[in-house]
């Protein structure tokens, strides 16, 4: 905990003395972090939150959500972060748009240092980072995001009813998704790089017996073909090099998740896959540092949970700083 950990550095965007003792540094203000943040200062704590790029994360670029409670005609991921960031503030959270490089530790508190070399000590630490999904790779990938690809079933599944759609990966996750999908689309074409699947005996069995389910074995995606939107995926097959098109209107990607956690690798204990360990209480293998949303264990990354997840941090954080005052 003495060595600082560093990052890969961005430009730094705000300027703000750091010499205060603070309650708590959350880095990172997607759903997690923001909704940490609202609770942090509605009970009154000197609250920071760091953030490298935009407040939302992954979220904020979403056209449209309609699986959160309370906007039962949908809402866009900008909309909902606009409200979530604008909450945080209202209540006293202070949201600087600057990357963190590194933790320590002095004495009983913790120093985050930024990559504009500010130093800010706090009590307690929320790690609200993210995580990234592995990209599709074909060239068509950015055009395409959120416009007929997608790296969330359980977000939009619905957007795809009758229609036919194929989905990327041969693990517990896309065999998950597929079933899933199958509850919406037409028809569902799983295509894999591999001869067999990756996936747990039990998934196995059930998408295999599922009638709306084909697959498409040994390929790989290698274009996206479409203009405004997605009509098909050519894939390419590993063995032969033959190359054909599935007429589909929906591309679901599930070739795994990269959790942003490099900042506290080696200062809190990550699973194998590098995602942070938590407690019910989201508290990590440090006291004082706390996990919430996509970057620690989790089964399920949503909106929603990650906002419950930022409201159960930082109640956690609170009895902790009251430990640390008796």
């Amino acid at each position: 905990m003495n060595e600082f950990l560093t990052v890969p550095m961005v430009k730094e965007q705000e300027e703000m003395t750091s010499d205060i003792l603070l309650d708590m540094v959350i880095l990172g203000a997607g759903p997690g972090g923001l909704t940490a943040g609202i609770y942090a200062g509605r009970s009154g704590l000197n609250v920071v939150i760091l953030e490298k790029l935009f407040p939302g994360g992954q979220i904020a670029v979403s056209s449209r959500i309609d699986n959160y409670p309370g906007f039962p005609d949908g809402v866009s991921g900008t909309e909902l972060v606009r409200g979530m960031e604008k909450q945080a503030v209202k209540f006293g959270a202070r949201i600087v748009m600057e990357e963190a490089m590194r933790i320590g530790k002095e004495g009983t508190l913790f120093v985050v240092e930024t990559v504009g070399h500010k130093k800010y000590k706090t009590k307690t630490i929320i790690i609200s980072t993210g995580a990234d999904p592995v990209k599709l790779p074909v060239p068509e990938e950015e055009k395409f995001r959120g416009r007929g690809i997608s790296y969330c079933a359980t977000c939009d599944a619905a957007f795809f009813k009758e229609k036919d759609v194929a989905i990327v990966g041969g693990g517990d996750t896309a065999i998950t998704d597929a079933l899933h999908l199958t509850r919406f689309a037409n028809k569902v074409i799983i295509v894999h790089r591999r001869s067999e699947l990756r996936a747990v005996k039990a998934l196995q069995e059930e998408v295999f017996a599922n009638p709306k389910i084909a697959f498409q074995w040994d390929s790989i995606p290698s274009h996206v073909v479409g203009d405004e939107k997605v009509d098909g995926l050519e894939i390419k097959n590993v063995k032969t090099k033959e190359k054909k098109v599935l007429k589909v209107n929906g591309i679901f990607a599930a070739i795994g998740t990269i959790p942003n956690s490099k900042i506290v690798r080696g200062v809190v204990e990550l699973d194998e896959r590098g995602f942070i360990k938590t407690n019910h209480n989201r508290e990590t293998s440090v006291p004082g540092i706390f996990a919430v949303g996509d970057v620690r264990d989790t089964p399920l990354r949503q909106v929603i949970t990650a906002a419950g997840d930022g409201a159960i941090a930082e109640f956690s954080a609170e009895n902790y700083i009251k430990s640390m005052e008796r």
